[in-house]
């Protein structure tokens, strides 16, 4: 009976797995037969019919001129780049090198670090690739232009870093970056090389991907690292750079072309917000507005903060100097004000200055926004309301024009003539503060010059120039006045401060203090100061007073 139950077993499972194999491919080739029978014919469409969305999934790796009929192609620019990236990569490393020294030292003798320097600065030979430009028609003096950049490079940045008398490598390498961005020359002038500034912004979320080498092991390799690393990195940049927020880079000196002077003042009364986003674990916001008008570098004006408040009242009132009414925007950000850590936005709002009518009061009630990307899908998710009212008043006409003012000796012209061209002016006003530069300031221990300007309990500061004598600084400030400062003084200061052993040591070059009387009769004074407390110093200051 063994012999032939096993006899039995062996022939079942010699004719079952072939038996097993022969039905189960019979079903799979019925069953796919029957699949192919009741399948339908895919919907074919041409191109043409497609929109700019259904393309991009498409076909997502065809260049945007392809896809956007006003986007150009530029292969003639690409070849350009590709010629000059030697030597574009060389100049630009340079500058990476030179701007990175001022902060590499301010982290020298922090945390236990005693020296940080670049051992490697090169991008590679791969340069960037422009997929398409379009350029916008204005009636202003700037040229706009968006280009669509892609870089897949092979770049080699190495960073040493010395802790501890340890020595810390960080490489990064492989970096990828795909975006869009939107380039203003600003000012045309007929100075070469014809703009006064190059204004950059970005027009979508970069997408930024890199790898990073720290004593040879990648990190990015860590699980969940790499794309926490990159999204925040992506986020902080759009923050920074996101239309309309922008950075500006600087071309011509300010002494060789006409900078805009200011031309009036923007009163804005903040009056209420409604409706607004529940921040706060229980269920409220402590609401605030920042106001800022696009083109300045000035500190933002700030309202109060309201408490536990979605329905704030603040009917706070502010003034903005304005330069140019007809391209500025007045940005408009609500804030939820936190103890500790960044404060959460509640939303934003702009309004383009051409929309007012000079001397005349506008209120507006705008509805807050995320953020002016328009293809954001939270764009239109309600964050409540904001009250506004604007009014500009442009400043009067100049009724002085001063000559010879250059040399140091001003003659003034009135238009008025007999005892009217006299007259003090009355009402509000601006007094503009130039101080173009200094010479022979020299301190007893270093020569790094800066400028205080101060008037009326508020500091202004300029730029530090180190190691010289003569410095330029050609920096306007501004000071928003009710009445003219006929009675008043500005006082001047120039000093000098070095870092020693993380501490900054500073010394007086000397001081001035200029009355405005003249400058309030005149409307403008220009004139080369003697400082005291120097042997030789002298300020160069120009002084401006304009009128509402």
């Amino acid at each position: 009976m063994g012999f032939i139950s096993s006899f039995l077993g062996i022939l079942g499972f010699g004719v079952g797995i072939p038996l097993g194999l022969f039905i189960g491919f019979f079903l799979f080739i019925y069953s796919a037969s029957q699949d192919d029978h009741h399948l339908k014919d895919p919907v074919c469409r041409p191109l043409s019919e497609l929109d700019t969305d259904s393309l991009d999934e498409v076909i997502t790796e065809l260049p945007i001129w392809v896809k956007r009929s006003d986007y150009d192609r530029v292969d003639w620019l690409n070849k350009f780049l590709y010629y000059m990236w030697p030597y574009l990569d060389k100049a630009i490393c340079r500058m990476i090198r030179v701007m990175a020294e001022p902060i590499f030292a301010e982290y020298i003798g922090k945390f236990q670090c005693e020296a940080i320097d670049f051992e490697i600065v090169s991008l590679g030979t791969l340069p960037p690739t422009i997929h398409g430009i379009k350029i916008y028609e204005t009636n202003e003096r700037d040229l706009v232009m968006e280009p669509a950049i892609k870089w897949a490079g092979n770049q080699n940045i190495t960073v040493a870093i010395k802790v501890l008398s340890q020595r810390i490598t960080v490489q990064l390498v492989d970096m990828q970056v795909f975006t869009l961005l939107r380039i203003i020359l600003k000012c045309l002038v007929p100075t070469f090389p014809c703009f006064a500034s190059i204004v950059v912004s970005l027009m979508e979320k970069p997408h930024i991907d890199f790898g990073m080498n720290v004593l040879g092991c990648d990190i990015m390799s860590v699980p969940g690292l790499y794309r926490s690393v990159q999204d925040t990195i992506a986020k902080q940049v759009a923050s920074l750079y996101l239309w309309p927020r922008t950075f500006e880079i600087p071309i011509l000196d300010a002494s060789s072309v006409a900078i805009k002077k200011p031309v009036g003042i923007l009163h804005v009364k903040v009056v209420r917000a409604i409706k607004l986003l529940k921040m706060d674990i229980l269920g409220t916001s402590d609401p605030y507005v920042k106001l800022s008008l696009s083109g300045e570098r000035l500190p933002s004006k700030k309202t109060t903060i309201k408490k536990r408040n979605l329905n704030p009242e603040w009917n706070e009132n502010f003034k903005l100097l304005v330069k140019d009414p007809q391209s500025q925007i007045l940005n408009i950000n609500v804030f939820d004000w936190d103890k500790v850590g960044a404060h959460d936005k509640l939303g934003s709002q702009v309004i383009p200055l051409k929309l007012l009518k000079p001397q005349e009061s506008t209120e507006f009630v705008l509805d807050l926004l995320k953020n002016t990307n328009v293809s954001d899908p939270q764009k239109m998710k309600p964050r409540g309301k904001i009250m506004l009212e604007l009014k500009y008043a442009p400043f009067r006409e100049d009724s002085n024009i001063l000559i010879g003012a250059l040399d140091g000796s001003p003659r003034i012209e009135s238009q008025n003539d007999g005892p009217c061209g006299t007259m003090t002016p009355s009402g509000a006003g601006v007094l503009m503060v130039t101080v173009q530069g200094a010479e022979d300031v020299e301190g007893e221990h270093h020569n790094n010059p800066y400028a205080l300007v101060i008037f009326k309990g508020e500091t202004k500061k300029s730029k530090m120039i180190k190691r010289t004598r003569d410095p330029l600084w050609n920096e306007e400030f501004q000071f928003v006045l009710e009445e003219p400062p006929v009675n008043d003084k500005i006082h001047i200061k120039v000093l000098s401060r070095r870092r020693v052993i993380g501490f900054w040591q500073k010394e007086s070059l000397g001081h001035v203090d200029i009355d405005l009387a003249d400058v309030v009769h005149n409307g403008r004074i220009n004139r080369k100061y003697h400082l005291i407390d120097s042997k030789n110093g002298m300020v160069h200051v120009e002084l401006r007073w304009k009128t509402i």
